[in-house]
C-alpha cells in the first residue's frame, strides 16, 4: 500500500514537471503550449485535394490531411477578397463591417487635407526598424486601423501580457493584421533587400537573434537557390519556390530564440506564406509553376512541423491552416477550357466613366486643376472624390448613383473597347466572346444604411462595408470577368472561386477526418478562443466548430471518442 502511494505521488509530481507531457500522444493536459495560425496567400480551397497525390512528406500538408481535420467547403462570407481584409478577418474572426479593413490600400485625406494613398498598416507616427542603410524608414506600420481585437490580443489580455504573440510574413499587412495590437512583435521583409524588419510600434531595434538572421548568409543562400542573384527580393526572389523556406527559417529562429511553447501560458505564432500570391498573380492557379510552388510549401511545412515536434512537442501544439482568399482562373486558362472569360482594361474604363460624369457636371478648369470625380483605387470598390462632387453641390448618394450609371453606360455603349483582346482564337473558333457586364453595383451610402437586398449576396456585400472607403461604389463584374491581363490572375470578388479556401486543424483535441460541413475562416478565432478558454475577439462572427473536437472530460484531459464520425478518413 505504501509503495502504491509513493508511486502515485511520483506520478502526480511528474505531471507538474515541464516537458513530461511530451509522452502523452492520446491525451492533452490543460491548454496547448503553442497556437500556430498558418495562412497561405492566394490558396484556393480545391488545391489540397487537387494536388493531394503530390504531397509525400509526413508533416507537411499530410499532417492535416491524414492526421488532422480537413474541411472541403470553407468559404468567406464577404465580398472584398483581398490580402489585408483576409488576414484581418482570420485574426479577428469578423468581417470588414466588424474590423473595418476593406482593401490593401485606399485614398484618404492626410493631416494637410490633401488626398493620399495609404496602406492598411501605414502609420506616420512610427518608423521602420531594421531597414538597411539608405532605405526608407517612414511611414512606419501598425495595426491602428484594425478596429477589432484578434485572437492574439485576447490571449494577451487573458494572460495579463505573459503570452508571447508574434506574426511573420513576407508582407507587412499579413504579419500585422493576423496577429494584432497587443503582440510582442510582427516581422516582414524589406522589399529590396529581403531583410526582416519591423516598426517602432513594437520595438526600437530588432532582437539580437533577428539581427543575426539578417546578417547571416541566409538571403544569399536563398537567392542562389532561386537563381536570382540581383533584383528585388520580394518580387524576383519571392516568386520562386526556394523563397518559401526563407519565411520558415525565420519562423524557426523566432520560436527557438523567443522560447515559444516553453512558458507557463500559451504562446501564439501567426505565419503567412506570401509566395503563392506573388507567383499566382503572374501565372494563375492552373500553371505548373504554381503547382511547383505548392509542392515547395509542402516540403517547407514538413521541415517546420518536424522542428516544432523536437522543440515543443506536436502534442503540445494546435495548428490551423487556411488561405486569405482564393483566385479566379486566368482569362487564357478559362477560355482554353471553353469557359467564357474576359480581362478588363480598368484604366480605360475609369477614364470613360470620368468623361461621362464630367459631361454631367463640368468642373471648372477640368483636368487643368487636377480635379477628378473618379479616384479609382482597388476593386471591388471604385472610390470617388468627395471634394469634387461637393464643389458642384452633389450629395453622396447622387454621386454614387451617377457613378454606377456611368459604369453601366460605358460598358453598354462600347464594352469591347475595354476588353483585353485574346492572343489566341476562341475555342471553338465559332464562339463569340461574352459582352462585358456588371453583376452587381451598389452605392456605399446604401451599404452604410443597410439598403441592400436581403439575399446571400446582399449579406456578403454588407459584410464588406467600411467607412474607410469614403464615397465609393461597390461592384462585381460578371463571373469570370475581372480587371487585369490575359495571362495574369486576380481576386477580389464575391464569386466562389475567390471565397473558397481550405480550413484544416491539427491538435490533440481534434477528431481527425475529412468533413464536408460549410464553414468559414472566421471560425478559427472562435474555435481557438474556446479551446484556450479566453474571451472571443471583440467583433467575432465565427462559430466554435464543436463537431470536430473531442469531448473534454473536465479534468484537463481529452477523452478518446467512443465512435468516429461516419464518412471521415483516418
Amino acid at each position: 500500500m505504501r509503495m502504491r502511494k509513493i508511486a502515485s505521488a511520483l506520478f502526480s509530481l511528474a505531471l507538474l514537471v515541464p516537458g513530461t507531457t511530451r509522452g502523452y500522444a492520446d491525451a492533452y493536459h490543460a491548454k496547448p503550449k503553442l497556437v500556430v495560425i498558418l495562412v497561405i496567400d492566394q490558396f484556393r480551397g480545391d488545391y489540397l485535394d487537387r494536388y493531394r497525390d503530390d504531397f509525400k512528406t509526413p508533416n507537411g500538408f499530410n499532417l492535416f490531411l491524414k492526421k488532422g481535420v480537413h474541411f472541403t467547403d470553407c468559404y468567406y462570407d464577404y465580398a472584398n477578397l483581398v490580402t489585408a481584409a483576409g488576414h484581418t478577418t482570420i485574426g479577428t474572426g469578423s468581417y470588414t463591417d466588424g474590423h473595418k479593413i476593406p482593401l490593401n490600400e485606399w485614398w484618404e485625406k492626410g493631416p494637410d487635407g490633401r488626398l493620399r494613398l495609404v496602406s492598411s498598416v501605414s502609420d506616420d507616427r512610427y518608423k521602420l526598424v531594421g531597414v538597411p542603410a539608405g532605405g526608407e524608414v517612414s511611414p512606419g506600420a501598425s495595426p491602428h486601423r484594425e478596429a477589432a481585437s484578434t485572437l492574439g490580443d485576447e490571449l494577451t489580455l487573458a494572460t495579463q501580457g505573459r503570452a508571447k504573440v508574434f506574426g511573420i510574413s513576407f508582407k507587412d499587412r499579413a504579419a500585422i493584421m493576423t496577429s494584432g495590437h497587443a503582440t510582442k512583435g510582427a516581422f516582414w521583409t524589406d522589399h529590396d533587400s529581403g531583410a526582416f524588419i519591423t516598426s517602432t510600434y513594437w520595438m526600437q531595434q530588432l532582437p539580437e537573434w533577428a539581427s543575426a538572421f539578417n546578417a547571416s548568409d541566409e538571403r544569399a543562400r536563398i537567392r542562389h537557390a532561386a537563381g536570382v542573384p540581383t533584383g528585388s527580393f520580394y518580387e524576383e526572389v519571392g516568386q520562386k519556390p526556394a523563397a518559401v523556406q526563407y519565411t520558415i527559417d525565420f519562423a524557426k529562429a523566432l520560436v527557438k530564440n523567443e522560447n515559444l511553447g516553453k512558458n507557463d501560458v500559451t504562446d501564439m505564432l501567426t505565419i503567412s506564406i506570401s509566395n503563392t500570391d506573388i507567383l499566382g498573380h503572374k501565372v494563375g492557379p492552373d500553371s505548373p509553376k504554381q503547382r511547383e510552388m505548392i509542392d515547395a510549401v509542402d516540403v517547407s511545412l514538413d521541415d517546420f512541423f518536424t522542428f516544432l515536434d523536437k522543440q515543443v512537442g506536436l502534442q503540445n501544439v494546435v495548428v490551423a491552416l487556411t488561405g486569405d482568399h482564393g483566385v479566379a482562373p486566368t482569362m487564357r486558362a478559362a477560355n482554353d477550357a471553353q469557359m467564357p472569360s474576359a480581362a478588363i482594361k480598368s484604366a480605360a474604363l475609369l477614364k470613360r466613366m470620368e468623361a461621362i460624369l464630367d459631361k454631367k457636371w463640368p468642373i471648372e478648369n477640368g483636368e487643368k486643376g487636377g480635379e477628378k470625380y473618379i479616384l479609382g483605387g482597388e476593386y471591388p470598390y471604385i472610390q470617388l472624390n468627395q471634394d469634387a462632387f461637393e464643389k458642384v453641390h452633389v450629395t453622396e448618394l447622387e454621386a454614387e448613383t451617377a457613378a454606377a450609371e456611368a459604369l453601366n453606360q460605358a460598358l453598354q455603349e462600347n464594352g469591347s473597347e475595354f476588353a483585353v483582346k485574346s492572343s489566341k482564337p476562341a475555342v471553338p473558333s465559332t464562339r463569340l466572346a461574352d459582352p462585358l457586364g456588371v453583376g452587381s453595383v451598389y452605392p456605399v451610402a446604401k451599404m452604410r444604411n443597410g439598403e441592400i437586398p436581403d439575399t446571400e449576396l446582399g449579406r456578403r456585400i454588407l459584410h464588406s462595408y467600411s467607412p474607410y472607403v469614403g464615397w465609393a461604389i461597390f461592384l462585381n463584374f460578371n463571373a469570370f470577368q475581372f480587371a487585369g491581363s490575359e495571362m495574369g490572375a486576380t481576386h477580389y470578388s464575391s464569386f466562389a472561386y475567390d471565397r473558397h479556401v481550405p480550413l484544416d486543424f491539427y491538435g490533440a483535441m481534434f477528431t481527425p477526418g475529412t468533413y464536408h460541413d460549410r464553414v468559414a475562416p472566421v471560425d478559427i478565432a472562435a474555435t481557438f478562443a474556446s479551446i484556450l478558454r479566453v474571451n472571443q475577439p471583440s467583433s467575432v462572427e465565427g462559430r466554435v466548430l464543436t463537431q470536430v473536437m473531442k469531448p473534454d472530460t473536465g479534468t484537463g484531459n481529452i477523452a478518446r471518442p467512443v465512435a468516429t464520425r461516419k464518412g471521415t478518413e483516418k
